[in-house]
């Protein structure tokens, strides 16, 4: 009997440890599938593309008014 309190005890203290390490990175909502089921980051945008979305975003701007 005394073995399976020395095993709980343990297990709790290295359940304890384990969330206290992670923080608030642990994902607990379960399998995700579709959309949702994002396995590496984006890829950063290329800089040709950004600089064009930043110019067009002013003279989107000035047309609007």
């Amino acid at each position: 009997m005394w073995k399976l309190v020395v095993g709980f005890v343990l297990f709790a203290a290295l359940s304890l440890f384990v969330i206290m390490k992670a923080g608030d990175k642990v994902d607990m909502s379960g399998e995700k599938h579709g959309a949702d089921a994002v396995h590496a980051p984006e890829a950063p945008a290329s800089a040709p593309a950004a600089a064009a979305s930043a110019a067009a975003a002013p003279a989107s701007a000035a047309s609007a008014q």
